[in-house]
């Protein structure tokens, strides 16, 4: 048989999770300084450009919340009983003042009974149980209270009896205490271990009418009945003493007896004994103008637990978090569905972010970037800085790097914005083999349709090319503390993981080493540097970082050597013959020495070599151009942002001003980072 429901799973026409969205965000934390897993959970928390995050559904659980306990206050059932009080009291008074009949001394009588009643609701009201009323108006009143009474306890523990008891006659009232009372023994059949399955299909059988949720078995039922009992307890809890006091009192009037109030007082006790792990003891502050009754008050108990619970889930700031653990049912119910999809969509993002490959656990346990979300960010940045490079010449992209050297004898698939030409062979072969597992041939031996050859745009594969020459580049980025404190940490590693991205993806010829001098130099991984936390050491080794690049240029003495170093102070330290390091501030001549022989080195081995000057410290500017003019190099003093397209930029023409003339239209301005077509 089947069976349909309301469709829950969003727009099926939306596009899936954008993970580059994602996984960009989540690197340009990680190269803050953050964790791949405080990053993630960062971009969780504050969603991304067309989807809603964590914060936000977290801000609306909160305004409901709080709309929902300054809206209403847990008066409500008490402002109906004394409604019905008045209303019967006033009607009374009215037919006594008709009635000719009545003795004088029996009118005075009950006329004293009705002026003396106690000020309190619940006190009156039991005054009054005993009361002959003479007014037919009056005793229905005053019965509607006790009705009302024995409903609204009856809807505290089960959700929705105030309307379905409504009307009920002696023979329904019966049906519920008889309930009641299997019910306790079941529940207590069970605390002692002695009850079994058929014992719990017999209750159903007989009562089952009462329980819509339809539990399959005691432990569903309990829990069901257990959660509104606790919240009918958490709502007594927020009451006064006085408003406790008389609901006590007034409860005994319910349905005419207390025998309703002991039964549920009973399985109160009962399922708090079996369930003792829920919330039972807290209180809230309902302070708004709207009264609630004693059932409606237990569901915005219930309400108020559903939306703390959503909102600690939405927290994922406990052990484990997983956007799984978020209830999404729960937040339906309480935010709408559209809620529940957002929820539903980060729980996707996550969960493809974790199974995808981009995020994986190192030897020590710790969740980093793998190499294949190293290059999927790497080709984010390097789009960023063509769009960049190209914004300044008015082209797109340009993706024919190498197309003036030779054929390298491999091909790729065509991709939107290649220049180079076809492989014409790869290109028919493979429309050939597509269409021949496409036709489709009939069966027991038929003819075959002869297929006509078209060809698909998935079929085209172009020539690569690559350079005739080498190039060793030594990218020398400055990790000193000052690139962290001014805002140039993020940047620096935008831009190495750029050019690094570049050259492993269309110069897998050149040989490029990233070396990061603070204090002293070392040799980095892309991965390494990309993960650095900011170091807060003193000192500028511009000299060690010098003597790696040499070393880097000696074992490739048949490439091209391009030195690229990106600063925001002078050298104040530098590397001792016995190994230490040694720092100065102001910049010691000794160390401006040590760095310029080292520079002087550079230019002996044919280093192309260019300067990136971040900062606007004059004095640094007129240090690092008397530097670059001494090796015949340049100055550029680009922005931040524009930061990766000038050390790219640069790149591509150090390493053959030809090939970049012709790939990119212009030349490069040095000194000032601009480009002329």
């Amino acid at each position: 048989m089947s069976r349909y429901r309301k469709y829950d799973g969003g727009d099926p026409l939306a596009p899936p999770v954008d993970l580059a969205e994602a996984l960009d965000a989540i690197g340009q934390e990680v190269m803050a300084g953050y964790s791949p897993e405080r990053a993630m959970r960062e971009f969780l928390r504050r969603g991304g450009q067309d989807q809603q995050g964590l914060d936000d559904l977290a801000r609306r659980i909160a305004e409901k919340r709080r709309d929902l306990l300054q809206r209403h206050n847990l008066d409500g059932t008490m402002q109906q009983v004394r409604e019905l009080l008045d209303q019967a009291v006033l009607a009374e008074r009215g037919q006594l003042a008709r009635d000719v009949v009545m003795e004088d001394g029996d009118r005075a009588f009950r006329e004293l009974q009705l002026d003396n009643l106690p000020d309190s609701t619940a006190a009156a009201v039991t005054e009054l149980s005993t009361y002959d009323w003479t007014s037919s108006e009056a005793r229905a009143a005053y019965d509607e209270i006790k009705d009302l009474l024995g409903r609204e306890l009856l809807d505290q523990r089960f959700a929705g009896m105030k309307e379905a008891m409504e009307g009920a006659t002696d023979e329904d009232r019966a049906a519920i205490n008889e309930m009641l009372g299997d019910l306790n023994d079941l529940l207590e059949k069970h605390s002692r271990g002695e009850d079994t399955d058929e014992d719990f299909a017999d209750f159903m059988d007989k009562h089952g009418d009462f329980f819509p949720e339809d539990p399959q078995d005691i432990d569903e039922l309990m829990d069901t009945l257990a959660e509104r009992s606790a919240a009918a307890q958490r709502m007594l809890n927020s009451m006064t003493p006085e408003q406790r006091a008389e609901l006590m009192q007034l409860s005994q009037q319910a349905f005419g007896s207390p025998e309703l109030m002991q039964q549920l007082a009973r399985m109160d006790a009962n399922l708090q004994s079996l369930r003792p792990d829920l919330d039972w003891g807290s209180s809230a502050n309902f302070d708004g103008e709207q009264g609630l009754g004693l059932g409606d008050g237990t569901g915005a108990f219930q309400d108020l637990a559903e939306l703390d619970a959503l909102a600690d889930q939405l927290s994922q700031t406990y052990g484990g978090a997983r956007m799984e653990d978020v209830d999404l049912d729960a937040l339906a119910r309480q935010l709408g569905d559209q809620a529940a999809v957002d929820a539903r969509t980060l729980a996707d993002l996550e969960k493809a972010l974790r199974s995808s490959g981009y995020l994986q656990r190192g030897s020590d346990g710790e969740l980093r970037l793998s190499p294949k979300a190293m290059r999927q960010l790497g080709k984010a940045l390097l789009r960023d800085v063509a769009t960049r490079m190209s914004g300044r010449q008015g082209q797109r992209e340009s993706r024919n790097a190498g197309a003036a050297g030779e054929l390298s004898g491999g091909t790729r698939a065509w991709e939107y914005g290649d220049t180079e030409p076809w492989d014409v062979t790869r290109t028919i072969t493979n429309a050939v083999l597509r269409t021949a597992s496409e036709t489709l041939v009939e069966q027991r031996g038929t003819s075959v349709s002869k297929p006509r050859l078209r060809l698909n745009m998935a079929d085209i594969e172009v020539q690569e090319t690559e350079e005739r020459t080498q190039a060793a580049v030594a990218l020398l980025v400055d990790t000193s503390f000052s690139m962290a404190m001014d805002g140039r940490w993020v940047p620096m590693k935008r831009t190495a993981l750029a050019l690094h991205q570049l050259i492993q993806s269309r110069f897998r010829g050149d040989h490029l080493q990233l070396i990061g001098f603070g204090r002293h130099a070392q040799v980095m991984e892309i991965e390494e540097l990309t993960a650095l936390d900011a170091r807060w050491a003193k000192g500028t080794n511009l000299h060690h970082g010098l003597l790696l690049a040499n070393r880097h240029f000696r074992k490739h003495p048949n490439a091209q050597p391009v030195l690229l170093i990106v600063t925001d102070g002078e050298p104040t330290s530098h590397l001792e013959p016995d190994g230490d390091v040694w720092f100065s501030y102001p910049p010691h001549p000794l160390t401006i020495a040590n760095t310029v022989r080292e520079l002087d080195n550079s230019r002996r081995l044919g280093a192309q070599t260019t300067f990136f000057r971040l900062g606007e410290d004059p004095g640094l500017a007129r240090f690092i151009e008397s530097m670059a003019r001494r090796v015949e190099g340049r100055m550029v003093s680009p922005e931040l942002d524009d930061l990766g397209a000038a050390v790219v930029g640069s790149y591509l023409g150090d390493r053959s001003a030809s090939t970049y003339r012709e790939q990119f239209g212009g030349w490069y301005g040095g000194d000032r980072g601009f480009w002329v077509g």
